[in-house]
């Protein structure tokens, strides 16, 4: 098998479309089966971004660009987070981005993942094993927002951000996102913010991670039945 073949998800342009595949993404009575996969994917993404907060190397670069924005402007991370959220949410009017359940489902249960999981995952003292661990966190994260956003049920903020760009540019999915976390990483830390090896791993291989879970998708789940 060639090298070319191997690094055949990198291509990847857009997310699957799946059997549990809502059909529409703004929509209060969605399919069963689309709120369970839409749940799993971003219990999944919560619990990969909580193994990167408590391996210690390194914060997410939009933690990053919030500490940064924090420092300049004097507001706490949180607001600083909450006002990047909508600025984000601003972008996606040109883009032409439709949210859904899951841009508000994924702001609860992340959070909620990242409280319930916290306590009980280990906090490595080896950098080795920090470095590790961050890089599994991002891994799990990748696949799990492949997962919720093949339910189509509406992307978080940036996830958003990246779908629609996407689309707009037709480059793929890998080559989007880690272009925008490096934008935010950079960003967040001219402005001060704390860069660690953890964030500059999540910067570079979220967005492969995210390509290889529709890859792995795309292959191992049933495509959604045409509409006649």
């Amino acid at each position: 098998m060639s090298i070319s073949s191997k690094l055949q998800f990198l291509s990847i342009k857009q997310v699957p479309k799946l059997i549990w595949r809502s059909p529409k993404a703004l929509t209060f009575k969605p399919p069963v089966i689309s709120l369970l996969v839409l749940a799993f994917g971003l219990v999944l993404f919560g619990l990969g971004e909580a193994l990167l907060l408590a391996a210690g190397a390194g914060v997410s670069p939009w933690t990053t660009l919030a500490e940064g924005i924090s420092i300049l402007t004097g507001w706490t991370i949180g607001f600083a987070t909450f006002v990047i959220s909508i600025a984000v949410l601003l972008t996606w009017m040109p883009l032409r981005q439709v949210p859904g359940l899951g841009t508000i489902a994924n702001a609860f249960i992340v959070a909620l993942m990242l409280d319930i999981s916290l306590p009980y995952l280990p906090k490595p003292d080896l950098y080795f094993s920090q470095i590790l661990q961050s890089l599994i966190g991002v891994l799990i994260v990748g696949f799990g927002a492949a997962i919720y956003l093949s339910a189509n049920l509406g992307p978080g903020p940036r996830d958003g951000l990246m779908t629609g760009l996407t689309r707009l540019t037709n480059l793929p999915i890998s080559m989007v996102r880690s272009t925008i976390e490096i934008l935010v990483v950079v960003s967040g830390w001219m402005l001060g913010g704390t860069v660690g090896v953890g964030t500059v791993l999540f910067a570079f291989l979220v967005g492969p991670s995210i390509s290889a879970g529709c890859f792995m998708l795309h292959h191992l789940v049933p495509p959604q039945k045409s509409q006649k």
